[in-house]
């Protein structure tokens, strides 16, 4: 099968290469997916993006006419695939659906040891032979509650994390797993009033669009801990501002952020104009923001191309993908289906 890779880092190539073991012929490029790239496109079979990339409409209707047959996404959100436009081009599309999850929750877990030990700040006070510790007081997470906004692998495996440490864990989720002993099953609104820390591991849709806002913040606990390492535009964040202002939202940490297609993943250093809301929250000591790097580890990657692999070879079988199948019409009534 033939294939374009758009928006490849350098160091993706590697893990790529030990996937492909060249059975297919792929086309590795920087550039990112737009109206203006999509020419990279032409005669190939498929297209493998990532979440920075743009499969709108638009970009879709160009492949289309290119002779794209498939779309591939490097992620497990798919909320920047206009899936409808793939559909109506019976363009197939696969993403994939689980990849370390202990990446995931381990960054997580990361933020919010950094934000309640100050450690940024102590760095940065080190490198100047600053010792004090008077503001770098912090607390134990032992005994605090810590709530999760979804249950999925990754929620899962950051509950362990939690537990490991001695936090009472706390979750909602419309699929509560069954035989999970260690997590309780709570309301939305339970975990708002009840959490001292609340991480999001949900994906992006027109239902969790902007989940966090000023009525679910006013509900939460004054100087409540937030984590965020799954869709940036899950929190309004102008409100999330708000609440950093009057002290709601104690700690902030983002590794996503709603604006940050076109922003993520480059250096904007020498920009004349930065991004005026992340500019904002930059300048409050107790937010900690990271460039989409939760998934950054070998063993993440490694996976991310196995399976990117995994659905061009299915495809060129003519099956269907299985589990990491996102078409908006379900493919696999008249597909093979494969079970992983």
């Amino acid at each position: 099968m033939k294939a374009v890779a758009y928006s490849i880092k350098p160091f993706e190539k590697e893990y790529l290469a030990k996937a492909n073991e060249k059975k297919h012929d792929i086309t590795l490029i920087s550039n990112a997916l737009s109206p203006d790239t999509a020419i990279y496109a032409d005669g190939k079979d498929a297209v493998i993006v990532f979440t920075n990339d743009d499969v709108s409409a638009t970009v879709i209707e160009k492949l289309a006419k290119s002779g794209v047959k498939y779309i591939v996404t490097r992620s497990t959100g798919t909320d920047h695939i206009d899936k409808d436009a793939a559909a109506q081009f019976s363009i197939k599309l696969a993403n994939v659906p689980s990849y370390s999850p202990q990446a995931i929750a381990e960054h997580a877990v990361a933020m919010a040891f950094a934000l309640n030990r100050h450690l940024v700040a102590a760095d940065q006070h080190s490198h100047h032979f600053d010792f004090r510790n008077d503001e770098l007081i912090g607390f134990n997470f032992a005994r605090k509650t810590v709530g999760l906004v979804g249950l999925g692998n990754t929620g899962q495996a950051i509950a362990k994390i939690f537990n490991g440490l001695g936090c009472r864990v706390i979750a909602c989720d419309p699929n509560f797993p069954e035989n999970l002993h260690d997590v309780e099953c709570v309301s939305f609104d339970e975990l708002l009033v009840t959490a001292d820390i609340i991480s999001l591991h949900l994906p992006l849709t027109a239902a969790t669009k902007h989940l966090v806002k000023r009525e679910t913040i006013d509900r939460m606990k004054r100087g409540v801990m937030l984590i965020n390492t799954s869709r940036g535009a899950l929190i309004r964040t102008t409100d999330i501002i708000a609440g950093l202002k009057s002290g709601k939202i104690g700690y902030l940490g983002l590794d996503v952020y709603e604006f940050e297609k076109g922003l993520f993943f480059e250096d904007h250093e020498d920009d004349l104009i930065k991004d005026p809301l992340l500019h904002s929250l930059l300048n409050y000591p107790n937010v900690l923001i990271t460039p989409h790097q939760a998934y950054l580890t070998k063993e993440a990657l490694q996976e991310i191309a196995d399976q990117t692999i995994k659905n061009l070879d299915l495809w060129q079988l003519d099956k269907c993908v299985g589990k990491a199948c996102v078409c908006q019409k379900d493919c696999r009534a008249i597909k093979d289906t494969i079970k992983d």
